[in-house]
């Protein structure tokens, strides 16, 4: 499939340093940028490979079903894991989780519906679009604004209009994109309000109890074969499990922005797989905008000059 900010601090990008220094009093946020960046790059690889995976079992129980043995799996591997206890979370905690499992949900759906219509490349390329803007509202320093326009850039490339475009699939691909913004920010406000990992597994057990009598119908209508079972499952562990917590890992090490930028590399990652998993190729133009945003992302990650003296 980021902003983290304290719930008493004002929407404005300005409040992005401060998340970051409470973040690093939360556990384990003592591990430095390196950590956070190493997390974000292990997510991103996670979820597009998983995506991949999935996109193998469309011909059978087509995107629902992925999507709902996606969230069934994520909801077992959390849950047992983490065993979370509901009941001990207070009003001001459960918002932000029930938040979370509905823009999971609704995320997931529109992206992988987007995937069956348009392909991965161009659905994660346009669901992109959801951390940039996350990262231009952010955005304190002059650097990070051009890097997050270049990236813009790129991605409009990708995703220009062709004569056969599937407009009902770019539309699933920019509500992927507001879930995704949705996603970072209550994420973030997650990790600041429940810790450890309670507040991402009750999101997605419920999440997954949302699409238990869903997938049942899908999986009843079409019976799945074996291998298509474990496509879906695969996509569930990779795409939904491992992102969802090293996500929430990620953004305790490193500000809203950065976080932004560096979601980057998402649609390089996607292209890459759909190329090599998938069979779907890129011309040279797709790849140009393809270094555009890496360039973009590498800027944006340098840290900033201190001034001499």
């Amino acid at each position: 499939m980021t902003t983290t900010r304290p719930t008493d601090q004002p929407a404005a990008g300005g409040t992005a340093p401060v998340a970051a220094r409470r973040a690093s009093h939360l556990p384990g946020g003592d591990l430095g940028a390196g950590a956070g960046v190493a997390l974000m790059f292990g997510s991103a690889l996670a979820n597009q490979v998983g995506a991949a995976v999935g996109a193998l079992a469309f011909p059978v129980i087509g995107a629902v079903g992925v999507v709902a043995v996606r969230q069934w799996v994520a909801g077992i591997v959390l849950v047992g894991v983490v065993r979370p206890r509901p009941w001990r979370l207070t009003a001001a905690q459960w918002r932000p989780v029930l938040l979370l499992a509905v823009v999971f949900a609704t995320m997931n759906l529109s992206l992988y519906a987007a995937i069956e219509r348009i392909g991965l490349g161009l659905a994660v390329t346009l669901e992109f679009l959801g951390p940039l803007g996350v990262a231009l509202a952010a955005s304190r320093r002059r650097r990070d604004l051009v890097c997050a326009l270049v990236a813009l850039a790129g991605v409009v490339a990708l995703s220009r209009p062709q004569p056969t475009t599937d407009h009902a699939g770019i539309a699933l691909g920019l509500l992927a994109a507001a879930c995704w913004a949705g996603y970072i920010l209550v994420n973030r406000q997650l990790g600041a309000r429940v810790p450890g990992g309670t507040g991402p597994a009750t999101a997605a057990g419920l999440s997954a109890l949302v699409f238990l009598p869903i997938g049942i119908a899908v999986l009843v209508a079409h019976p799945p074969s074996l291998v298509t079972v474990g496509y879906a499952v695969t996509a569930g562990v990779l795409a939904s499990a491992v992102p969802l917590f090293l996500d929430l890992l990620a953004l305790r090490r490193v500000p809203a922005g950065a976080y932004g930028v560096f979601m980057s590399i998402h649609p390089v990652i996607a292209t890459v797989v759909g190329l090599v998993v998938l069979g779907q190729g890129q011309p040279w133009d797709a790849w140009l905008a393809i270094a555009a945003i890496v360039g973009a992302n590498v800027a944006g990650q340098l840290p900033a000059r201190r001034p001499a003296g």
